[in-house]
């Protein structure tokens, strides 16, 4: 036998979409893309619930109340990180990642992470609708396909 998940909401479940304010061009652009793809593929917009944190460090805090609360089929994270002069790049990148995953684990939840960790503001374009597609709308199919499998399993 072989599972699959399918791009179609889980009945009457909620999707959270937390997003950094930091970098407001890049991560809104990624929002509108995630909450347009939701709707597309039949959640309603009422089962859609958008966080917004200050920055990346604080997206997987967020994730993790979100996740001990309950209610919600996937949680979407996005974000964008630029390097910069410092290793503070690093430091948030790698622990909004790992914080990410620890979310996912411990509570068995389909957690999506659509934080960018990018060398320029250009790559960060690329991929927030330009050259590379937008990792808001692949976040959202991701987490729809997973949240579809996790009913399944």
């Amino acid at each position: 036998m072989t599972l699959s998940g399918q791009l179609r909401p889980v009945a009457d479940a909620r999707y959270a979409i937390v997003a950094s304010r930091w970098n407001p061009r890049i991560v809104d652009a990624l929002v509108q893309a995630a909450v347009r793809t939701l709707r597309e593929h039949g959640v309603g917009a009422d089962a859609i619930e958008v966080v917004r944190v200050p920055g990346a460090w604080e997206v997987p805090q967020a994730a993790a109340r979100l996740a001990h609360a309950g209610g919600h089929a996937a949680i979407l994270a996005l974000g964008c990180v630029v390097r910069g002069d410092t290793r503070h790049y690093e430091q948030v990148a790698d622990g909004c990642a790992q914080g990410l995953m620890r979310v996912a684990i411990d509570y068995r939840l389909p957690v999506l992470n659509g934080v960018l960790a990018v060398e320029r503001h250009a790559d960060a374009e690329a991929r927030a609708g330009g050259a590379h597609g937008n990792k808001g709308e692949e976040v959202a199919l991701a987490a729809l396909e997973l949240a579809d499998l996790w009913r399944q399993l």
